[in-house]
């Protein structure tokens, strides 16, 4: 259903872009139409300076994914079965998040420079939080019997954590890593928005720059189908690895 419908809906979402910039008469600098970003981006396809972009801000989303997947699940653990050092942590945690992004990229140019290492930062800070929100509500979701269990048959701690906390906490845990990898993107890019010289929002910021506008949206286009692709990596994962749960999507037999 779904090759119909996105089709289908890209189609009316181009049409009436293009309806919009005749109907209206908006310059090609403001708003190019659809032909004009075509054409921009078989051209931008032509040259290698994309492809360059595209490995950089790959690399710093997927280090800082990386990155931000351990540190997420396994705070996620730790606080998901120790109620009194998650509410002193609660204040600290969530600062990180609600600190406006533009605000602490300064700091991390500061410190870690111009180069990808601040962008690999910028999209941990940025995808962590989800990560380990989503494993605490995985490990709280366990059903007290199972841990009951676990202390009768004097399992020790690891132990617990490898047969009990991990499998139960899985589709929890995968869900905020489906998402998280969607936050790594736009916090690798955003950091090349505002300071760097490689990776697709410098690319853009340069286009921007010398009012290349149809340019401009060509490299969003390949921002848009970059983040999506990763997100289908990591929900393909996700079905993989839990098909016997109900948010896999897969139909289960009687």
């Amino acid at each position: 259903m779904l090759w119909i419908t996105t089709p289908l809906l890209l189609l009316v979402f181009i049409g009436a872009w293009k309806a919009y910039t005749v109907l209206f008469g908006v310059g090609e600098l403001m708003l190019p139409p659809p032909e004009t970003v075509g054409a921009a981006l078989v051209e931008l396809m032509q040259g290698s300076l994309i492809y360059e972009a595209i490995k950089v801000t790959l690399y710093e989303t997927l280090v800082g994914f990386a990155l931000a997947a351990v540190v997420g699940v396994a705070l996620g653990i730790i606080l998901g079965k120790a109620r009194r050092l998650e509410r002193v942590l609660s204040p600290f945690l969530i600062a990180t998040q609600v600190v406006p992004k533009v605000a602490i990229v300064p700091l991390f140019l500061l410190w870690f420079g111009f180069g990808p290492t601040s962008k690999i930062f910028m999209a941990a800070i940025i995808a962590f939080f989800v990560m380990m929100q989503n494993t605490i509500l995985g490990i709280r979701s366990i059903e007290p019997g199972h841990r009951d269990l676990m202390r009768v048959i004097q399992a020790p701690w690891w132990k617990r954590v490898i047969s009990l906390d991990i499998p139960s906490s899985l589709p929890y845990v995968l869900t905020g890593v489906e998402l998280g990898i969607v936050f790594a993107i736009t916090g690798a890019v955003v950091g090349e928005y505002l300071g760097g010289d490689e990776g697709l929002g410098a690319l853009a910021t340069m286009m921007l720059a010398g009012l290349r506008t149809d340019m401009l949206f060509a490299v969003v286009i390949v921002m848009t189908v970059l983040g999506f692709l990763l997100y289908a990596v990591t929900a393909a994962i996700r079905r993989f690895a839990i098909p016997w749960h109900e948010s896999s999507g897969r139909p289960t037999s009687l």
